[in-house]
């Protein structure tokens, strides 16, 4: 049904009208909102002219549309426009010393899910929470810490954070361990309780779970009770303080008696209150010694009266016996108390009566010791009158000393007053009754004597001492100073403990007050002499010379301490400087010491080195200034080419000389002779040469020709111009070397030359040819006898002090650097004339004009004196008292030399250190306590005791007191501080007594035992005796009870000995040191190889198993082994090797030596250089070399005669060969002297053999051989020429021509042109001298002329061009030297680090004096040594285990405990229980028990009542404990803990029975503990579950809750087959040994035997058996009876019913293995084929795939 159109139209006008409202209402809503806003930026800095809060700032203000865009500010409302500038606070940099950041503590961790919304908590905590943690931060004003502006700091330092991140850790759970067994029925019959208790192993921390229950009750009820229940006990309460009984005078005139009964009677009314305060209470009430201290301050007051009043109660008055005595101080009877009072006073009574007879008889015998006392004291006076002044002066101040020493002397006010205690009657339910219900029980005694406590009373502080420091010196330790203190009063029965008697505080004394300090600082010897033995290796010592050595050394000194001062001037007097030597105790030395050790250098010896001899000179004068004789010499000469290092002295001779005749000073010398010219002028024929001549001397140096006038001038020589038809000659050739040096009987020096037919005549006409012999011309040379003579000198004398000129030597100190000179002497040598291989002949031989020198001016060296320090001050004796029958000990000074005598000073004394023995000190340094003798047992005060049973005897238990003096251990009187502070403990001053009553019997101390002649072998007894009037009463006589003798069998001591722990060190012998060959110490080389001892401690035990002084076993502690130190080897290498030829013969090359490996190093000896890498076994040097290119020569022959080889033999000319030898020669300075292999000898120069060439015919043009080709001019250009010439020796005939005489090539680089240059060469490696190890060398480096093909030529090719020479051929450098590591001595052995036990070890070390350096030996491992000290048993103090707690005379309440102290002994290693010994051992150990010096052998406690709910005591302390997550320390600190439990011992008191306590504390170390659950087997539905620690304890709480295994478990049906369980997986299974059989639908239908399969095992013969549950690991399983093995069950179904997983792989197993079998039996039941041909490359293919690359296939 649809609606019509005006309904239609109506609905839409609505629409219409509701939007437009809409819109309008939007628009009203942006309209409200503002267009424009102001706008501001950030604050400027803060600016001003003065610092502090007057400057200003500002900042930017604008106006702007809400869309962001800037406008004006008319657009703005002003009236809310921002402030753009303001005031503030201007910072400069002073105001860092006046504000900082103030940081407030961190507040608590807050979880950072509860700032974090969304944020899951995890369900378990496994590390811990994560946390921020906040603080305050903020400026603040250093002085008053007024908060300021965070910009004031933040101008400095930036704000510190303010949130850091932190950790929640886990809430842990209080941890309990297991509970003890149950105790015994608290109650013989009817119900009572038994508990069992479990102590507290870890706090609850950070939120975990409190603490459960430590205790458990529970009801038992042992059977029903023959009578009635007693349920009332008696109780005492603590004794109250101790007080002083009232004067009688004070208890005469006390209030009425009503009052006080009153007093008593409120003060008798029990409460709960006041019964629980009497129980807890250990110790007597604070209150009530305050009271008694303030009664003893008044008491002090009256001293002289209440002395008097003491006497009067030490008197034991029985007058008064009928008095009443009323306590003071609130400390009345109560009402139970006078009730106990009265009954005793009727006991008393009864007592007095019988007792009567015996009192009168003891009037009497008083009366009588009265007489006697007065005797004895007149028989004293008269004495006292026959004595000397003297003696009566020293007995007078005797006493004087011991009146200071009794009670109530200087130190002590010792009084004996009395305590109280209060008896009442506890029912069981813990409320108190009338004592009469508690009749049944003798009433305990209520009072008893002790002493008024007394606090420590000291002076006044004593003025400050000087300071301890006497010097100033700013740079130092301060000083300080004390004051004390000193004891005016002892603490007495538990008073306030003394206060510190000594003060100290640190001091300096002012500068210019006291003087400045010495200081001290180290002082050294001069350095020895430089010594390079002591750097060689083992190889080289061996070789056994070791004088000459140079290069690298070792040279030592010594280190001492001497004491300066701060004003030490070099003009100090002589006293005062060598008191400055003196040396003192190294340890006063703070500074780090000087070496004593350093490297040096001995500078190798330069040998001489010479040139060759020169050529042998004419015969000349010896002097031409003299030449008168004719005698001459002849000489030849050589110059030093290095010069040695002590001088020219030590070189060879230089000159050698011959004797000759007609010598001549100068002579003419042929420069060459002029050409041919023909006499007459002709064209040819013969003719004559003039000479060209110069004038020389006998060096053969051009001099004035006028010189020569004497001289033979040499004449012109004939020759011969040949003509055309004459026989041409050539040219002579040179002359020849001689052949000899010179002429003897058998050797004579010839010489020659020769020249050879270059062309034949021509027929008759011409001039003929000569002969061969005319060819060659022979000449005698060095024609002087072989007789050579030269001056031989002997080595420089030593320095002799010249006696004419005035000696100024006088010792001087050694300065640095090179010995002064003092004066001049003089020295001389031998001088001879030698014959060369003769000897020593007459000097006329020699010429005298080269005769050297024979004396020579000298410096003499200062004498050195030795000087030495003074002697050092003696060194301490030992601070411990010397005791007879020990041997003295020694005490020593020494004095060190500071310098060595040299050049004949004076000697060093032979004396450096002195001993002498120590005195035996006169004062023996330490303090003991001496005590003196008790006095006599004061017995509680009459007054309180009157109303006792018996009081009227006075016997009972009491105090008795006695005087503590402090003595030297010599014996002297000392001040009692000292001993409070470097003593013992004070022993006690009190100790309780008991006088014996009439009817007691009393006996003498218990003998020592006797002596045992020998072990295990009879008895020993011991025995007392009866004294006074014990031996006449016949009930003391009882044996039983008062036995006078004991026996025991003399012990049995076995001992036996036993090695205990590890070997020691090897050790050797002391101060065996390796020396060298020649008795020198080397270096490094203390001997640390060879036989020593090693040893292990031995430990003697009795029979008891107690560990006993060795001696008892007769040993002596060790077991010595030999043992073996290798030695070091050092790494061994043959000799260098020769060094090999030059690689080339001429110009640069290089020559090398090489040392093989013969021995590695081991056992850290040497190591080796570094070897080659191709076989680590060769060391090379190669060092560069230079070959002289002129030291191998070609020399050729002359040429042979032609041999024509044309057919015109007629005429002998035409074309012909000439032929000529061509060697090798060594060249010397005299020429060639011998052949050598041809190739030593450059090829390219070698002269031609032979050549081919045109004999001139007759009338032919003969030239000459062409001469040496010019050199190319140099740059080598292709434009450059070079020529050669000759010249004719015959003019041709008519109508011929010579031929050219000029021959040209051009110039060809590298072909006949050449450029040169310098070639250096690397440098070589570092050379040092043979006689050197290492130190300063030489490195070297050649230079080598080298032609532009790259061929190595003569130097004199560079040196012709003057070519620079610019480089350095040597340089100095440094091989490193092979420093061993060097030691110390070893240390002295250090004390034993155990006083006893078997751990001690003794440890001695050594120091690295010098690290290894170079190739030197490392050092050893080994610093440290140790081995094992004398077993000594540890004798210790121990507490005995507390007694059970008494209360004396009731059944509960106060009573107390006692231990005893006893000597144990054990062997300190912490495993096995001490021994309780003899207290004698333990003589010499200080008494203390774990280092508390305070004994304390008894002390309250309390005796809980029947039915009465108390605390245990407080366990100790639980091991510390860190909080850990898997073995992490989590940083929260370690905490142990102890606990009280609760016993009840009824159940109807369980409601009032107090808290459990804990208390626990912060510790350091601890270890972490894991905590996990645990399960044993299902029993049935259930199995146990507990949570047990990692360290193997089983606890309650620490395991997580969430884990915790199922304990209990349930199956549903539940399993009510036979042999049925209920599995953990909550179905029905069967028991070990059964099989499952499950219905259709998975439930077990039932549990049937399985076969067993039993396989045999290596150790027994049954089987294992598997089943479906695994073993548990911590409950073992119950085997079957009659199976000793295990076995397995085989169940294929499993617990539902269905097959198990084995079943199937079992059966797929044996299904492969089917089809395997059936395949193997087709194949080899199968027909084979016929095989194939294969070609051959097909058969060798698989040997080609085959190869792997094996070279033997």
């Amino acid at each position: 049904m649809g609606l019509p159109g005006g309904a239609l139209l109506f609905i839409w006008k609505l629409l219409l009208i509701f939007f437009s409202m809409w819109a309008l209402d939007a628009q009203t809503t942006l309209e409200t909102k503002p267009l424009y806003i102001w706008q501001t930026g950030p604050w400027g800095r803060c600016m001003g002219s003065e610092c502090g809060p007057g400057g200003s700032q500002s900042r930017a203000v604008w106006c702007a549309h809400s869309e962001g865009w800037t406008t004006l500010h008319t657009n703005c409302d002003q009236t809310e426009r921002p402030d753009n500038q303001q005031s503030c606070f201007r910072v400069c940099d002073w105001h860092k010393d006046l504000y900082e950041w103030q940081l407030g503590a961190w507040n608590q961790c807050v979880p950072v899910m509860m700032r974090s919304a969304g944020v899951q908590q995890p369900t378990v905590c496994i590390r811990g929470e994560e946390g921020i943690q906040t603080r305050e931060v903020g400026c603040v004003q250093k002085a008053d810490g007024e908060p300021a502006e965070d910009a004031i700091c933040e101008y400095f330092e930036p704000k510190p954070r303010q949130e850091q991140a932190c950790l929640i850790p886990c809430p842990r759970d209080c941890v309990v361990s297991e509970f003890s067994p149950w105790t015994s029925c608290s109650k013989t019959c009817r119900i009572g309780l038994r508990n069992r208790i479990r102590f507290v192993l870890a706090p609850p921390l950070f939120g975990g779970s409190a603490c459960p229950n430590l205790t458990e009750f529970q009801t038992c009820q042992p059977g029903l009770c023959d009578g009635e229940e007693n349920l009332y006990s008696l109780r005492v309460g603590p004794w109250g303080s101790c007080s002083l009984p009232l004067p009688r005078q004070v208890r005469q005139a006390e209030k009425p008696p009503t009052e006080s009964n009153k007093r008593s009677r409120e003060s008798d009314k029990p409460t709960k209150d006041s019964n629980k305060q009497s129980r807890d209470s250990e110790t007597p009430a604070k209150g009530g010694d305050k009271q008694a201290r303030e009664d003893s301050k008044q008491s002090m007051r009256k001293k002289k009266k209440m002395r008097d009043d003491e006497k009067q109660y030490q008197e034991k008055d029985t007058k008064a016996t009928g008095e009443e005595k009323v306590p003071r101080n609130g400390n009345k009877p109560s009402l139970g108390n006078r009730k106990l009072i009265r009954a005793n006073r009727r006991q008393g009574k009864a007592f007095r009566q019988a007792d009567r007879p015996k009192r009168q008889k003891k009037v009497k015998n008083k009366a009588k010791k009265e007489k006697m006392r007065q005797k004895v004291k007149e028989r004293l006076r008269e004495r006292g009158k026959a004595k000397d002044p003297e003696t009566r002066e020293l007995i007078k101040k005797k006493r004087n000393k011991n009146r200071q020493n009794r009670p109530g002397g200087k130190f002590w006010d010792l009084q004996v007053g009395y305590q109280t205690r209060e008896v009442t009657c506890v029912h069981k339910s813990g409320n108190i009754e009338a004592l009469s219900l508690c009749s049944q029980e003798t009433l305990p005694v209520t009072f008893q004597a002790c002493v008024i406590s007394r606090d420590c009373d000291v002076t006044e502080w004593s003025e400050w001492s000087a300071c301890s420091k006497q010097c100033y010196d700013p740079n130092e330790a301060k000083g300080e100073r004390t004051r004390s203190r000193k004891v005016s009063q002892f603490p007495i029965g538990g008073g306030a403990e003394c206060p510190e008697l000594e003060e100290k505080e640190p001091c300096s004394p002012q500068e210019r007050v006291v003087p400045p300090c010495t200081f001290y600082n180290w002082r050294t010897t001069e350095w020895t002499e430089c010594r390079v033995d002591l750097l060689l290796s083992q190889q080289d010592r061996r070789r056994g010379n070791l004088t000459g050595l140079c290069g690298g050394g070792i040279q030592t000194r010594e280190v001492y301490c001497v004491q300066a001062t701060v004003d030490t001037q070099p003009n100090l007097s002589s006293l005062r400087s060598r008191e400055g030597l003196r040396p003192v105790d190294s340890n006063l030395c703070l500074e780090v010491s000087p070496n004593t050790t350093q490297l040096c250098h001995i500078g190798c010896p330069v040998e001489c080195e010479v040139s060759s001899w020169s050529a042998w000179g004419p015969c000349t004068y010896e002097n031409c200034q003299d030449q008168t004789t004719k005698k001459g010499f002849k000489l030849r000469k050589r110059r030093i080419i290095n010069e040695p290092t002590d001088g020219t002295g030590n070189c060879p001779h230089l000159v050698e000389a011959i004797p000759c005749e007609d010598p001549s000073c100068f002579e003419w010398l042929v420069v060459e002779l002029e050409e041919c010219i023909p006499d007459n002028e002709k064209q040819c024929g013969p003719g004559t040469q003039i000479p060209q001549v110069q004038c020389i001397n006998s060096d053969g140096e051009k001099v004035e020709k006028q010189l020569c006038r004497d001289a033979i001038l040499p004449m012109p020589s004939i020759c011969e111009v040949p003509c055309s038809k004459d026989c041409a000659l050539s040219p002579w050739t040179p002359w020849s070397f001689c052949s000899h040096t010179c002429s003897g009987k058998n050797t004579e020096g010839k010489q020659t030359r020769v020249r050879s037919i270059l062309a034949h005549n021509a027929g008759e006409g011409g001039l003929q040819c000569p002969n061969v012999s005319a060819l060659q011309e022979v000449r005698n040379c060095n024609d002087h006898p072989c007789t050579v003579y030269h001056w031989q000198t002997g080595p420089w004398g030593q320095c002799i002090e010249d006696s004419s000129i005035p000696s100024t030597n006088t010792s001087v100190g050694r300065t640095r650097g090179d010995d002064v000179s003092c004066s001049v002497g003089m020295q001389t040598r031998k001088v001879i004339c030698v014959r060369v291989n003769v000897g020593q002949v007459p000097p006329k031989k020699c010429p005298e004009s080269l005769r050297p020198d024979t004396v020579r001016p000298c410096l003499l060296p200062c004498k050195r004196d030795c000087t030495v320090t003074p002697y050092s001050d003696w060194s301490p004796c030992p601070p411990t008292c010397q005791t007879g029958g020990k041997t003295k000990s020694k005490q020593y000074r020494k004095r060190m030399i500071v310098q060595l005598p040299a050049n004949g000073g004076q000697d060093c004394p032979e004396v450096l250190t002195q001993e002498r023995e120590c005195e035996a000190p006169s004062i023996c340094h330490g303090y003991r306590w001496k005590t003196h003798k008790w006095r006599r047992c004061q017995l509680v005060p009459w007054s309180v005791r009157q109303d006792t049973p018996g009081a009227q005897e006075t016997c009972g238990p009491g105090l008795q007191f006695r005087a503590v003096s402090c003595r030297k251990l010599d014996g002297g009187q000392a001040e009692v501080e000292a001993c409070l502070k470097l003593a013992s403990p004070m022993p006690p001053l009190t100790q309780l007594c008991h006088l014996p009553c009439q009817d007691d019997c009393q006996l003498s101390s218990w003998s020592r035992f006797s002596t045992c002649t020998a072990d295990c072998v009879g008895v020993r007894n011991r025995k007392r005796i009866l004294i006074g009037k014990s031996k006449k009463r016949d009930q003391c006589k009882n044996n039983q009870m008062y036995p006078l003798s004991e026996t025991q069998y003399c012990p049995c001591n076995k001992y036996n000995a036993q090695p205990m722990g590890n070997w020691s060190d090897c050790i050797l012998p002391e101060g065996s040191r390796m020396e060298s060959q020649l008795g020198m110490r080397v270096q490094g080389d203390i001997k640390e190889c060879g036989q020593g001892y090693r040893f292990q401690a031995m430990v003697c035990y009795d029979q008891d198993n107690r560990i006993v002084e060795t001696s008892r076993c007769n040993s002596h502690g060790y077991i010595e082994e030999a043992c073996i130190i290798p030695c070091p080897s050092d790494c061994k290498l043959s000799e260098w090797s020769n060094w090999s030829r030059c690689s080339k013969s001429c110009g640069s090359g290089v020559k090398v030596r090489s040392k093989w490996l013969r021995e590695k190093p081991y056992n850290g000896g040497r190591p080796c250089p570094k070897l080659d890498h191709v076989n680590q076994a060769q060391v090379y040097e190669v060092v560069p070399c230079v070959s002289d290119c002129g030291q191998y020569v070609w020399v050729a022959e002359p040429w042979s005669v032609w041999k024509v080889s044309s057919v015109d033999l007629k005429s002998n000319c035409g074309e012909g060969v000439q032929t000529r030898k061509i060697k090798c020669m060594l060249n010397t300075i005299d020429g060639p002297s011998e052949q050598v292999e041809d190739y030593l000898c450059d090829p390219e120069e070698m002269p031609l053999g032979a050549r081919n060439s045109h004999l001139p015919c007759p009338e032919d043009c003969v030239l000459s051989d062409w001469g040496a080709w010019s050199a190319c001019p140099l740059p080598c250009t292709e434009n450059s020429t070079r020529v050669r010439a000759a010249f004719p020796l015959r003019r041709p005939g008519k109508e011929k021509k010579c031929p050219p005489t000029k021959e040209t090539v051009s110039c060809k680089m590298n072909s006949n042109c050449f450029h040169y240059s310098y070639n250096i060469t690397d440098w070589s490696t570092c050379q040092l001298s043979d006689r050197a190890v290492c130190g300063f060398g030489i490195k070297t480096r050649m230079l080598d002329c080298v032609r532009s093909d790259g061929k190595s030529v003569d130097l004199s090719f560079c040196k012709e061009l003057g070519l620079e020479r610019k480089w350095q051929m040597n340089v100095s450098c440094v091989v490193e030297c092979p420093v061993n590591c060097q030691l110390s001595e070893w240390s002295a052995w250090s004390e034993c680090t155990h006083t006893c036990g078997l751990a001690g070890k003794l440890w001695r070390t050594r120091t690295v004096i010098q690290a290894p350096q170079g190739d030197g030996r490392p050092c050893p491992s080994q610093m440290k040594q140790w081995k094992p000290c004398l077993v000594k048993p540890c004798y210790s103090w121990q507490y005995s285990a507390w007694s059970d707690c008494k209360s004396e005379g009731a059944r509960c309440g106060e009573g107390m405990r006692f231990r005893n102290v006893s000597c144990f002994v054990s062997d300190g290693s912490g495993q096995q229980d001490s021994s309780v010994v003899d207290d004698d051992l333990c003589g010499d150990v200080e008494l203390s028990v774990n280092g508390d010096r305070q004994i304390i052998l008894q002390e309250p406690c309390t005796v809980p009542c029947p039915g009465e709910c108390y605390l245990t005591e407080w366990t100790v302390w639980s091991p510390c404990q860190l909080s850990c997550v898997s073995g992490d320390d989590l940083g929260f600190g370690s905490v142990q803990v102890r606990s009280r439990a609760v016993v009840a011992q009824d159940p109807e008191n369980l409601l009032e029975c107090p808290e459990q306590e804990l208390e626990a504390r912060p510790c350091t170390g601890g270890q972490c503990f894991e905590y996990k659950w645990r399960t044993g087997p299902w029993r049935g539905s259930s199995r146990h579950v507990w949570c047990q620690r990692s360290d193997g304890m089983n606890v309650t709480g620490g395991c997580l809750a969430q884990a915790q295994p199922m304990a209990d478990r349930s199956c549903d049906p539940p399993c009510t087959k036979p042999w049925s369980l209920c599995t953990e997986a909550g179905v029905c299974g069967c028991e070990e040994g059964y099989t499952e059989v499950m219905t259709s639908d998975g439930v077990l239908d039932q549990c049937t035997v399985i076969p067993v399969l039993e396989i045999p095992t290596a150790s027994d013969n049954k089987a294992d058996v598997k089943t479906i549950r695994a073993f548990n690991p911590i409950q073992p399983a119950a085997s079957a009876p009659g199976r000793a093995g295990r076995t397995w069950f085989l169940q294929p179904f499993g617990p539902d019913g269905t097959l198990k997983t084995w079943v199937y792989g079992v059966a797929a197993g044996v299904f492969v293995l089917l089809v395997f079998i059936i395949s193997m039996t087709y194949l080899a039941c199968k027909k084979p084929k016929k095989p194939q041909r294969r070609q051959m490359n097909n058969r060798l293919k698989p040997l080609t795939l085959a190869y792997d690359g094996d070279a033997d296939m």
